[in-house]
């Protein structure tokens, strides 16, 4: 806890008595804590307000507030923010705001929205019992305002009780506005038939939120169709996250059906019912007057169809907007253009996926989970920074693991936050990489020694599955995955049902070793020993047990004489092929090409580039192979999707962030740009511009200043302007 608060914890009265389950988190595999969870307790909306007198001039206001599981605050009728990004009740987050600006002399209220969710999943660390809020107005650095009984609360109805959209992930939200507190929000309204609120202890350590909560604004349609009367369709241009805003009038009773879609079926309606497994359809109920429909939780979506059942119902064309959230993110703060069309449309959904995708943490996808997944985040969290000029929620996301997974197992969980417990080795042991990646671009040599005794204790946990040559065997209290979907793993020989089948198989071992191997940098560079008898040692077990010395290939597992590019792929970028003997792995990846998933695709491209062959990655990435960023572009992409075609899988999402690996190899790897020394106190610039992009210009922000290359007709010049001097290279 980093303040000491004289607000108390203020709770919806339907919760007192109801404890906490002993715990939540377990090891996948173990059996989970039984929970007796009331049905009307779950997806429940929670309105909270206090009204105050400010009656003294003031420099600076700053708000502090919370919520189980979450709020939107609204002062004087006007969205504040909301939050808090998802944590567990021992080490919660409450948010920070400035409200200066929305304060005045005289009356004034704040209203918060609060919102329990109350079933197990990856989106909220929610099912725990734990509901409520807590605030704290300060004036002047002077308590002001806090929470306390004299607040006032009322259940709210009018959200209705929708079916569960996703894998547990979020309730249908079917409006009935003849429930709806009209004006709650604002000054001056009536609460005096509302509740007292309920003063309860809590068990809730709380932190200062290390990172700032989502933006939230709105985005015009591009395009309204009306198909018949009282039907319209909606276009916003893109895929976005967040949800629709319009108004409507009508008699009471009316019905007005909403339908959110990532795409459109063939006769130009909504597909609602959405290829990602979440049915996005809401019937809502209008009051009778003028009614402003405001949906809660969030949804990925494009396109909007409204249809209206009863004739005399006016919806307000000009009210229609979609209500966008993400993770803050300039729009100039990474500028990239080519000569290239069809890279300048890749470069386009990938950011657009990083974008949508980069929530209070980062999510695998905003619709069907909306859960952070440790191996999607080795490709995430560095584009996203990359993108935004951003680091906090890189080193958020690394510390998600540790506080809140590693308390279940040193070997990590795969998601966090979120009450889900799910585990992928493949996945653990990539944490090791995100770290030292993160230290390189932010210099924080202090959190990175923070961090490392959690790097020794993967490598720990998981010596408990070596064999005595070193190598990993049936690591099975783990998910052992390769690649995802299984159809894109290009015919890996080996049993990765769960738990895992016996044997020593090729992925996992090189995802060991490369973990070893980054330790050992993070060791030398903290001044700590390292083991390098056992780097040695995991080499040549590796070669012995995988290198097939008649085709020069590396097999899937022991015993097997099948060659897959993921093991290829990983053999060559970690090093692990022998001296003199890497073209024959490059030779198979070019006639394999991308026959994998999108997330092994970041793998295989970096491999290429570590091994020189920056021109075969620019091919793979602007090919039009079936297996291609075009191929989503050629199926309507605006954000990167789950796998190579919407086909590919039978519950694809079509915005997905892990698959925006071309980011990375364009900056890093085509570009050439690195911190070469930590927190870019020197820039590394090394480009390998492949031969057919003619021209290009980057820019990016970095801690060292603002990064420019501009390359055309040969010619590259590199400036970087750190606001005080501005330096031209080339």
């Amino acid at each position: 806890m980093d303040k000491v608060w004289s607000a108390s914890w203020l709770m919806d009265k339907a919760f007192e008595g109801v404890s906490p389950p002993d715990n939540l988190f377990h090891k996948e595999q173990s059996k989970p804590v039984a929970i007796e969870h009331r049905v009307d307790l779950a997806n429940r909306h929670w309105l909270i307000r206090k009204s105050f007198e400010l009656d003294k001039s003031m420099k600076r206001a700053v708000l502090d507030i919370t919520a189980d599981d979450y709020y939107k605050l609204y002062i004087n009728g006007h969205l504040a923010g909301q939050g808090p990004a998802q944590s567990t009740f021992d080490h919660y987050y409450y948010n920070r705001y400035d409200v200066t600006e929305l304060l005045r002399p005289g009356p004034n209220v704040i209203a918060v929205h609060v919102y329990y969710h109350g079933l197990i999943c990856r989106a909220y660390n929610s099912g725990d019992n734990r509901q409520g809020m807590i605030a704290e107005l300060r004036i002047d650095d002077e308590v002001f305002v806090h929470t306390d009984s004299t607040w006032r609360c009322w259940n709210t109805e009018e959200y209705g009780h929708g079916e569960i959209i996703g894998y547990d992930t979020q309730f249908g939200e079917p409006l009935d506005l003849r429930l709806k507190q009209p004006e709650w929000k604002a000054n001056g309204f009536d609460d005096s038939s509302w509740e007292e609120a309920v003063v309860q202890s809590t068990d809730h350590v709380l932190y200062l939120q290390p990172t700032p909560p989502v933006s939230v604004y709105e985005k015009s349609p591009v395009q309204i169709i009306q198909a018949a009367p009282g039907h319209y369709r909606i276009d916003f241009g893109e895929e976005v996250t967040g949800q629709v805003k319009f108004t409507a009038s009508g008699q009471a009773g009316n019905k007005i059906e909403v339908r959110y879609g990532e795409e459109l079926q063939d006769d130009g309606a909504v597909r609602y019912e959405m290829r990602c497994n979440c049915t996005y359809q809401e019937v809502c109920t209008l009051s009778g007057g003028v009614d402003e429909f405001e949906f809660f939780d969030y949804k990925a979506f494009r396109y909007v169809e409204l249809l209206s059942y009863e004739p005399g119902i006016h919806v307000d064309l000009t009210s229609i907007a979609a209500i966008v959230r993400h993770y803050p993110m300039k729009e100039d703060a990474c500028i990239f253009e080519s000569s290239d069309s069809l890279l300048n449309n890749i470069w386009s959904i990938c950011r657009n996926g990083v974008k949508y995708g980069s929530q209070e943490g980062y999510v695998d996808c905003p619709s069907r989970e909306k859960g952070q997944y440790l191996g999607d985040n080795t490709i995430i969290a560095p584009s996203q920074a990359y993108l935004s000029g951003d680091l906090r929620l890189f080193r958020k996301a690394l510390l998600d693991y540790v506080i809140l997974s590693s308390k279940v197992c040193p070997g990590l969980m795969a998601v966090a936050p979120g009450h889900y417990m799910q585990e992928i080795a493949d996945f653990s042991l990539q944490w090791p990489v995100q770290l030292l990646k993160y230290y390189k671009m932010s210099g924080d040599i202090q959190f990175l020694r923070e961090m490392y005794p959690h790097a020794l204790g993967i490598l720990e946990h998981f010596a408990a599955y070596e064999r005595c040559d070193g190598l990993l065997e049936r690591v099975t209290d783990k998910w052992n995955l390769v690649d995802w979907p299984e159809g894109l793993r290009d015919g890996y020989d080996f049993d990765l049902r769960k738990p895992v089948g016996a044997g020593c198989h090729n992925v996992l071992n090189a995802f060991y070793y490369g973990a070893h191997e980054t330790v050992a940098e993070i060791s030398s560079i903290l001044g700590e020993c390292s083991d390098e008898q056992k780097l040695t040692s995991l080499y040549h077990a590796y070669i012995k047990t995988f290198y097939n010395e008649e085709t020069g290939l590396f097999v899937d597992a022991e015993g097997s004489t099948h060659s897959s590019l993921h093991s290829n792929a990983l053999a060559l970028l970690f090093g692990l092929v022998p001296s003199g003997k890497k073209q024959p792995v490059i030779e198979f990846i070019r006639k394999k090409r991308l026959s994998c998933g999108v997330y092994m695709a970041y793998f295989v491209l970096k491999a290429l580039t570590y091994a020189g062959e920056h021109e075969l990655a620019y091919d793979l990435i602007t090919s039009t192979d079936e297996n291609s960023w075009a191929t989503m572009i050629k199926e309507g992409a605006t954000t990167c999707f789950e796998s190579w075609s919407k086909e590919h899988k039978w519950n694809t999402s079509l915005c997905h962030p892990w698959a925006s690996a071309p980011i990375l190899i364009l900056i890093e790897d085509f570009i050439g740009l690195s911190s070469a020394e930590p927190g870019w106190t020197k820039i590394g610039f090394n480009p390998s511009i492949p031969q057919a992009l003619e021209a290009f210009q980057l820019e990016i922000e970095t801690l060292a200043g603002r990064i420019e290359v501009h390359y055309k007709e040969k010619n590259i010049q590199l400036i970087v302007d750190n606001g005080a001097n501005k330096y031209i290279y080339g």
